[in-house]
Formats: structure tokens, sequence, C-alpha cells
């Protein structure tokens, strides 16, 4: 530590202003293998380290390196280390590798249906863009006791109790281009009830008379394979029937109508009937036509591209690791 004085030069004033200034404490200085090897163990499950642990967090992590002599740091100096090279061990995601060999074709011509390109060619006026899906299993749950109306300083309460009234299946699509819905509820889904939607939709201008109607859909039982292009093509001569490569559901825009609904009309969910269910989405369903834009989709093949470049290298360095 140091002395200094401040004010007068006499040491009556001198001594009342004198102050201690502390020195800062000199940082410890760890060899760089240490903290390399500190690294290389955050980089590893814990699993894979004997440890019942699905991942580490802070203090397991500091734990474990003083228990096998690798370092004396501090927990919080490991976490410094960690934190100038981005590593978070206590964090996780989820991760589907691509196994459709063909994903980026696929993808690629739902992008350009978007853009209003197919095989290379401009789409024409009179040729439309739909993305259906189905949302199976929607649960009415009666609730023990009356929702409560937000109030000042009170959130809209719901009751944490139930009762189970059934499920119901709903089925949309989406005009990419025209913003125009269509909608229905149904028992189950299914081959019928998907082509119940499609005959809703085919058989009301200006799809009925279109020069073609691309149908985007995932590779749900609904509409899954070859059988269901021959089926739905073959019963309606203007229609396109494109799958969307296996786990790639999030390439379809029905999904986010989908996410409206779940948000906007389904939470929280106190349905004390099917009935009531039902009413609900159909209702929401006229609502939304009011409203209805085509969605803003920035996603686009260069950004796909893109996308599977970085998986294909962190497929080539996980093998390269393993």
């Amino acid at each position: 530590m140091s002395w200094a004085a401040g004010g007068s030069a006499s040491s009556n004033s001198g001594s009342r202003g004198l102050r201690i200034v502390s020195a800062p404490a000199a940082r410890a200085v760890f060899p760089p293998e240490q903290v390399a090897e500190v690294k290389a163990l955050a980089c590893e499950l814990p699993a894979t380290q004997g440890l019942p642990l699905g991942r580490f967090s802070r203090s397991e992590l500091h734990r474990l390196v003083v228990e096998r002599g690798l370092s004396e740091a501090s927990a919080s100096t490991i976490w410094r280390w960690l934190h100038d090279d981005a590593l978070k061990p206590w964090q996780q995601r989820s991760w589907i590798f691509v196994r459709d060999p063909n994903f980026a074709e696929k993808a690629g011509r739902v992008l350009d249906l978007y853009q209003r390109r197919f095989e290379g060619r401009r789409l024409r006026p009179d040729e439309y863009v739909i993305c259906a899906d189905e949302k199976s299993q929607l649960q009415a749950l009666g609730r023990k006791h009356a929702s409560l109306p937000p109030a000042p300083g009170r959130a809209a309460r719901y009751e944490f109790e139930y009762e189970r009234n059934g499920t119901v299946a709903y089925l949309a699509g989406w005009d990419v281009h025209q913003a125009n819905l269509f909608d229905r509820v149904e028992e189950r889904t299914g081959i019928e009830p998907f082509g119940r939607l499609v005959e809703q939709v085919m058989t009301v201008e200006p799809y009925r008379s279109a020069r073609t109607v691309f149908w985007i859909v995932d590779n749900g039982s609904s509409h899954a394979g070859n059988a269901s292009i021959e089926r739905i093509e073959q019963e309606w001569k203007n229609t396109r029937l494109i799958h969307l490569p296996v786990h790639a559901s999030w390439l379809n825009q029905i999904e986010l109508y989908f996410s409206i609904v779940q948000r906007k009309a389904l939470t929280p969910n106190d349905f004390d009937s099917l009935d009531a269910l039902g009413e609900r989405l159909r209702r929401f369903a006229e609502h939304y036509r009011q409203i209805a834009q085509p969605f803003e989709w920035t996603f686009t093949r260069a950004d796909l591209d893109l996308m599977l470049a970085k998986i294909d290298d962190h497929q080539h360095r996980l093998q390269l690791a393993a």
C-alpha cells in the first residue's frame, strides 16, 4: 500500500489529509497448459468423465478440476477462462442431423416457390402456393374454477386444476402470396380429413381454375410419400404436391400461423367442451382473415447454402474428434 498527503504542507494539516490507498491485488498467473487442460475438460460431456450429470455447472466443473489436480484456480477464474473462448458448458440446445440425402434440393425448391419461382422459371399470375399441415390432439381443458380477468397490479389468472374434455384436430392451408387462409376442425388427422381440406380449397376460385396450385406439406402420415402425390394429383389435375425434407417443418409457413393460433387463441387453454374449442378456432380464423397479410419470409437459398455448409463443417469436425 502507499501513503498520500493532501492539502497543506504543515504537519498537522498533512496528518489530517493522510489517506491509505490500497494497491490492486496481483492476479494469479497460471501456466497456459493448465488453462488448456481446463478448457478441454469443459468441452467434454460429464458422462464421459464418469459423472451422473447432464451438463456442467460452474461449481461442478471447478470441483472436478480441483479433484483431478488440474489447477488450483478459483471458480471465478475458471469462468473467466471459459468466457474468453465463449465456452458455456452449462448451456444446451437441441440438434437434428440432416438425414435426408436430398435435403438441399427439396428445401431449395420450397424456398424458390416462396419467391414465385419453380424449376428455373417464374410462376404465372394464375399459379398459387399453398402451405398446409395439421395440429393433432388439441386438448380442451376445462378449468375447475372460472378464469379471472386482469386488474390493476394483477395479471389475468386461470385455475391450475382442470378436467380433460377430449381432443380435436385442426387443419389449415395458407396461400403464401395472397394471404388466404383455409381451416377446418376435425375429430382426428388422417388421409380423409386432409383430403377434405384440399377439396375445401380446390373447389373455390381462383384455385379451381388455376393453372397450377402447389401444395407444400411435410412428411406426416396424412400426406406422406409418393402415394399421396398420386392420390391428390389424380383427383385434382391442377395440383402439385411438394414435400419438404424430413425434419424441415420449420420451412413450412403454415407453422407461423399455427404459432399465432397457439399464442392468441389457445393460451390459456380454458375450454369446457370440444364444441367450445372448435368454436374458438373457427372464430379466430375468421378474425385473422380480416387482418391477414403475407408473412415477410426472409430465409432464401443463399441462407440455406450457408446453413448446410456450417452443418457439414460441424459434422466433419465431429468425425475428426471421434
